[in-house]
C-alpha cells in the first residue's frame, strides 16, 4: 500500500496536520466568540462589573428569643420591620470629596423619609432647642459616656486627661454641644484627623444634626464597612417605595428588614424586663474575655432588667456570609456559610393576668388617695409641727406637675407654629426670667443684701437652687474641699448670712474651682484677684442661668403659685400639646373661664391623667406575690412603669429624658429598689423573736393605757389618748399594738443581770431578720437595693421604726417565710429557658435561703392566729370571709416625717390555713395602711377567682374605705 516506510511515515505527519490545524481552526472561533460575547455582546455590563476578586465575611445575628410568662403569655417578642439604611461603598478620590457626596445623599434620604411622614432615627447625645444645641442628657455619667464615645476615648477618665482643641483651661470634659457638633462637622480638624464634614452654611441647624446622627452611627460601624446603618427605622410602604424608586441616584442607600424588640403589655413589665439597645463600649469593657468572643460593639444586647440579666440566653446565635464587592465597593453577589439561629425563650414565673390586675388596682387606688387630698389652693407651706395625716396636696403642685415632669414641652412654646395660649405663657416666662436673673445678679453683686432667711420664698429657692446645686453640680464649688466644720459655711446652713459672704469666703478658702469659668474673667493676667473671680462666677452664673432648664422649673413653679401663669392656661395646653385627646366643647369651655380645678378634678377621676404623670404625692407603688411552697413570684408590680419599646431598638432619647425627669422615677423599680421602714409588718417577727427568746409566751398579758415609761422621751401606742388595754401576743397582733411591742423590745434588751441594753435587743432583733432573710436583698435576678435591719433603740425597733429599711421584695421574702413556718426561700422570677423549638435547655428550681428550725411550731400558729385575728376584726375583708377564704394579715404604717403622708404597708398570705400565696405591698406616702389593706383583699379575690377585673377594677379613680391611721 505504502511504497516504502518514509511515504508511510508521510502519510501519517499530513493526517495528524490536518486534525491540529482543524482543532486550532476551531479554537480560534472559539476564541474569537468568546471575544465578541465579552466585548460587543456583555461589553457594557463587565466593564461595570469587571471583578469580583474582592471577598469579606460578614457576621448576621439571630432574632432575639422571645420572653414569658409562666402560663406561656408573651411578654416580649420581635417584629419584622422596614427600614431605610446606608453603606459606606462608594469611591472616593480623597476625604473631602467623600464628605460632600456622603452628606448630599443622606439630606436627600432626609426629606424622602419625612416627606412620607416618617421620622429619622434621634438617638444621638444633642438636639438643637431654643435656636442652639444643647445635650439631651442630664448632668453625669451618661453625658460623660456619650463624650467619650464623640472623641473616641475608652474611658470617661480619660476626658479629664485631654485638653479640647487649642484650650488650655478646658478639658474634653467642658466641652459644649456647640464644641462637640463643630468637632464632629469639621472636615479637618484642629487636633489632626478628619470629620464628617457637614456644611453648616448649607444646612439649617437641624438639618446639620440629622446629617451628624446618621453620619455618628455610620462612624460606629466603620470597622464592618458592609454592616448598613440604619437612617429611619420601621419605615411605611410609601417611604421604601420612594426609596425604591431613586435607588440608582442613592449611593449606598437600601431598604432592609430589622427585627424590632416590642414589648405588648410595657407599662405593667418594664420595670421587670427591661428594654434592648446597642451594647456601649463600658458594657463590652466589663465583660469576661470569654464573653467578648460572643458579642462585637454593634450588638443589641439587653440594657436592663430580665434583658440584661439573661442576654447570653436570648441573643440568638451569629451566622456567616461572604459577600463579593467590585472595585467600588459594590456588593454584586454572596454565600451564606452558616445561618444565624433564633435565641433561646425564657419562661419568667409570672402570672400575666395577676400582673395587670395588680399594677391597675395601685393606680386607680393611688387616684383615689389623690382625689381624697386634693384642695383648692395654689400655694401650701407644710407644717413641721402638724399632723402627717393632714398634709394635703394643693392644686399649684398638679399644675406644676405637668412642667416639672415635661410632660408639657416648654420648647415648643417659643416655637413659630406655637398656639396663643403657648405664646402668651412664654411671653410672661421669659420676662419673668429676665427679671429673676436680675435680681439674682443684684443680689449676689451686694455685701448688704440681706441674709439668706430673710429673703422671699421665690428669692431664697434662687439662692439655694445656685448654692447648693448649680455650682455644685458644675464642680465650680468643689463639695469635697469645703469644710462643713467651717463657723461661714455654719452660718450659711443656718441661713444667717448671705450668698455674697458665703461666696466671697469660699474663694478665700479655696473651696472654688475656677477653671470652668476662666473665660468669665475680664483679665489678661495668669492669676486673678478675689474679687475679679468673684465677677467671674456672677458672670457665669447669669449666663447660665438663660438657658438652664431646672432654673427654668423654678421660674415656672413660682409663676404658677402666684397665678401669672393660671390654671386655665395649663389645662388649654394640655390640649394643644395633645397630651390630652382634644375635647373641642370643653376647649372653649376652658377658655371662657370653666374651673381648672374641676376639669383636672375629673380628668383624675377618669384616669385620663394618672399619678404616675403628676409625680405628687402619693404616686408610687408596688406589690409582690409569692408562691408559699417554692418562692417563685407570681407579681413583681411596680407603678409608675414607663413604655420600654421607646427606649428598645432606637431609643427615643426625649422620651428617656422625660421618664427620667419624672419626680415619680419610673425607672426605679418600687418592688425592689424602694426601701422604706416596714412598720408594724414587722410586728409578727418582732412576737417570733419575743416568744421564741423566753421574754413572752401565749399567756403572756401586757398593758396598753397611755404612754409607754420604761424607755425615755415616752413612745406612745398609735391609739393615743385611748388605749387597748391588756393583751396577749394575739391581740398584740390583731390590735397592732404599739405598746405591747414596746415592752417585747425591752425585754429582749435586758441583761442577766435585768439592765436594760438596747444593744442586746437589737442583736437579738438581727439574729432572727436575719433568719428570714432580711438581712439581703430578696434573690429576684434584677436590681435591687440592699436593706438594713435596725442597729439602734430596740423598744421602737420591735414596732418596725428604728433604723429598719427594706423593699417590698424583701418583705414578701420574710412574709412567705412566716407562712410556710420556716422555709425562707430566695426569690424568682426565672422559671425554665427553652430553645426556638420549645425543647427545654435549663429549669430553675427554687432555693432554698434558710430553714428555720429554732422557731417552734406553736410560735407560728400564735403569729398565725394573730394575723388572722387582725383581718377577722376589719370589715374590709367581709367580702373575702363571705367567699370561704381565709386570709392572715398584718397592717403598716411608717413614718417619713410630719411634713410628708407616712409610708403605708399590707402583707399577708392566704389561705391562713394551707397557705397558697403570700404577699406584701406598699404605697409610699399613702396616708392610711387601711388603702393597701384594700389592695391585698383584691388581688387575693382576683387569685382565687371570687372577683374578676370587671368587679375589681372601674376605669377611674379607686373607691377608698375608711382612712384610719397609725395601726
Amino acid at each position: 500500500m505504502f511504497n516504502n516506510i518514509k511515504d508511510f511515515f508521510a502519510s501519517i505527519f499530513k493526517s495528524r496536520l490536518v486534525v491540529l490545524m482543524t482543532f486550532f481552526g476551531l479554537l480560534s472561533l472559539i476564541v474569537v466568540h468568546k471575544l465578541f460575547v465579552l466585548q460587543i455582546v456583555n461589553g457594557e455590563d463587565y466593564l461595570e462589573n469587571y471583578t469580583l476578586s474582592i471577598s469579606k465575611k460578614v457576621i448576621t445575628t439571630g432574632t432575639r428569643g422571645n420572653i414569658y410568662d409562666r402560663d406561656g403569655e408573651i411578654l416580649a417578642t420581635n417584629r419584622l420591620a422596614y427600614s431605610v439604611q446606608i453603606e459606606d461603598n462608594g469611591s472616593y478620590n480623597d476625604t473631602t470629596q467623600k464628605n460632600k457626596l456622603i452628606n448630599e445623599t443622606i439630606n436627600t434620604v432626609i426629606d424622602l423619609v419625612e416627606k412620607n411622614g416618617d421620622k429619622i432615627n434621634s438617638d444621638f447625645g444633642i438636639v438643637f432647642e431654643k435656636n442652639e444645641y444643647q445635650f439631651q442628657y442630664a448632668e453625669g455619667n451618661k453625658r460623660l459616656r456619650f463624650l467619650a464615645d464623640i472623641y473616641g476615648l475608652r474611658t470617661i477618665d480619660e476626658l479629664k486627661e485631654k485638653k479640647l482643641g487649642n484650650s488650655k483651661e478646658k478639658t474634653l470634659d467642658m466641652s459644649t454641644p456647640q464644641d462637640v457638633m463643630e468637632f464632629l462637622c469639621a472636615n479637618k480638624r484642629k487636633t489632626g484627623g478628619y470629620g464628617f464634614g457637614v456644611d453648616t452654611e448649607k444646612y439649617s441647624p437641624q438639618r446639620v444634626l440629622q446629617i451628624v446622627t446618621v453620619r455618628y452611627h455610620m462612624n460606629l460601624n466603620s470597622f464592618q464597612r458592609y454592616i448598613a446603618t440604619p437612617i429611619a427605622s420601621d419605615v411605611s410602604a410609601a417611604t421604601v417605595a420612594a426609596i425604591k424608586e431613586n435607588m440608582s441616584d442613592l449611593q449606598g442607600i437600601s431598604i432592609g428588614e430589622e427585627s424590632l424588640r416590642v414589648y405588648p403589655d410595657s407599662e405593667y413589665f418594664a420595670a421587670i424586663l427591661g428594654y434592648t439597645g446597642k451594647i456601649s463600649q463600658d458594657e463590652y469593657d466589663n465583660m469576661s474575655k470569654k464573653q467578648q468572643k460572643k458579642y462585637s460593639l454593634t450588638d443589641v444586647v439587653g440594657k436592663s432588667g430580665i434583658e440584661q440579666v439573661m442576654d447570653e440566653y436570648l441573643q440568638g446565635t451569629k451566622g456567616e456570609k461572604i459577600v463579593y464587592v467590585n472595585d467600588v465597593g459594590k456588593i454584586m453577589d454572596s454565600k451564606v456559610i452558616t445561618e444565624p439561629e433564633a435565641g433561646n425563650d425564657v419562661y419568667l414565673t409570672l402570672d400575666k393576668d395577676l400582673q395587670v390586675t395588680a399594677y391597675k388596682l395601685i393606680e386607680e387606688k393611688l387616684s383615689g388617695i389623690i382625689l381624697r387630698k386634693l384642695n383648692h389652693i395654689l400655694d401650701y407651706t407644710r407644717n413641721p409641727n402638724g399632723e402627717a395625716s393632714d398634709v394635703i396636696i394643693p392644686i399649684g403642685d398638679v399644675y406644676y406637675a405637668f412642667i416639672g415632669n415635661q410632660i408639657l414641652d416648654t420648647n415648643h412654646f417659643a416655637e413659630e407654629d406655637a398656639t396663643s395660649t403657648e405664646k402668651i405663657v412664654y411671653s410672661r416666662f421669659s420676662a419673668r426670667q429676665e427679671s429673676a436673673i436680675a435680681k439674682i445678679v443684684s443680689y449676689m453683686q451686694s455685701p448688704t443684701s440681706p441674709a439668706y432667711k430673710a429673703l422671699p420664698k421665690e428669692q431664697q429657692a434662687y439662692m439655694n437652687y445656685i448654692a447648693t446645686q448649680l455650682l455644685i453640680n458644675k464642680e465650680i464649688l468643689v463639695k469635697s474641699n469645703i469644710d462643713t466644720s467651717d463657723a461661714t459655711y455654719k452660718a450659711w446652713k443656718n441661713e444667717t448670712i448671705n450668698l455674697y459672704e458665703y461666696l466671697n469666703h469660699a474663694i478665700a478658702q479655696n473651696w472654688i474651682d475656677s477653671s470652668v469659668i476662666q473665660k468669665y474673667i475680664d483679665t489678661d493676667s495668669k492669676y486673678s484677684d478675689s474679687n475679679e473671680l468673684y465677677q467671674g462666677l456672677i458672670a457665669y452664673v447669669a449666663d447660665y442661668l438663660k438657658t438652664d432648664f431646672e432654673f427654668e422649673k423654678l421660674v415656672y413653679r413660682y409663676m404658677i403659685k402666684d397665678g401669672t401663669i393660671t390654671g386655665n392656661m395649663i389645662c388649654i395646653l394640655l390640649y394643644d400639646q395633645g397630651v390630652l385627646e382634644y375635647d373641642q366643647k370643653m376647649y372653649n369651655q376652658l377658655l371662657s373661664g370653666y374651673s381648672a380645678y374641676a376639669f383636672i378634678y375629673s380628668k383624675i377621676e377618669s384616669l385620663e391623667i394618672k399619678p404616675g404623670q403628676l409625680g405628687v404625692e402619693p404616686s408610687t407603688g408596688s406589690m409582690v406575690m409569692t408562691e408559699t411552697a417554692t418562692g417563685r413570684t407570681l407579681v413583681c408590680a411596680s407603678y409608675p412603669g414607663y413604655d420600654n419599646n421607646r427606649l428598645a431598638n432606637t431609643m427615643d432619647v426625649a422620651y428617656y429624658n422625660q421618664v427620667y425627669a419624672n419626680s415619680s422615677l419610673p425607672f426605679y423599680n418600687k418592688a425592689t429598689q424602694e426601701l422604706t421602714a416596714p412598720g408594724s409588718t414587722f410586728k409578727p417577727l418582732s412576737s417570733i423573736v419575743g416568744l421564741t427568746e423566753g421574754v413572752i409566751n401565749g399567756g403572756s398579758i401586757i398593758g396598753c393605757y397611755g404612754p409607754y415609761k420604761n424607755v425615755s422621751p415616752n413612745p406612745k401606742c398609735w391609739v393615743h389618748p385611748g388605749s387597748h388595754g391588756s393583751l396577749n401576743v394575739i391581740g398584740g397582733i390583731a390590735n397592732s399594738c404599739n405598746n405591747f411591742f414596746y415592752e417585747v423590745g425591752f425585754r429582749l434588751g435586758l441583761s442577766s443581770a435585768g439592765n436594760y441594753n438596747s444593744n442586746i435587743g437589737t442583736d437579738k432583733i438581727r439574729k432572727y431578720a436575719e433568719m428570714f432573710g432580711l438581712g439581703e436583698t430578696s434573690g429576684l435576678e434584677i436590681a435591687e437595693r440592699s436593706p438594713n435591719i435596725s442597729d439602734e433603740d430596740a423598744v421602737r425597733s420591735a414596732i418596725g421604726q428604728g433604723t429598719h429599711v427594706y423593699s417590698t421584695s424583701q418583705i414578701a421574702k420574710y412574709i412567705t417565710g412566716v407562712a410556710n413556718k420556716g422555709t425562707v426561700y430566695d426569690l424568682t422570677l426565672l422559671y425554665k429557658v427553652t430553645d426556638k423549638d420549645g425543647a427545654l435547655i435549663v429549669e430553675f428550681e427554687p432555693e432554698i435561703y434558710n430553714q428555720v428550725k429554732d422557731v417552734s411550731e406553736s410560735a407560728f400558729n400564735l403569729v398565725h392566729d394573730g394575723m388572722e385575728a387582725m383581718v377577722a376584726k376589719d370589715a374590709r375583708f367581709e367580702v373575702l370571709r363571705n367567699a370561704g377564704i381565709s386570709l392572715a394579715g398584718k397592717t403598716g404604717t411608717a413614718q417619713q416625717s410630719n411634713t410628708h403622708a407616712d409610708h403605708v404597708l399590707f402583707v399577708g398570705f392566704a389561705p391562713s390555713e394551707k397557705p397558697e400565696i403570700a404577699f406584701a405591698t406598699r404605697i409610699a406616702n399613702g396616708y392610711s395602711s387601711g388603702y393597701t389593706a384594700e389592695l391585698g383583699r383584691d388581688i387575693v379575690r382576683k387569685y382565687f377567682g371570687i372577683a374578676t377585673d370587671e368587679d375589681l377594677l372601674h376605669g377611674s379613680a379607686g373607691i377608698l374605705g375608711t382612712e384610719t391611721h397609725g395601726d
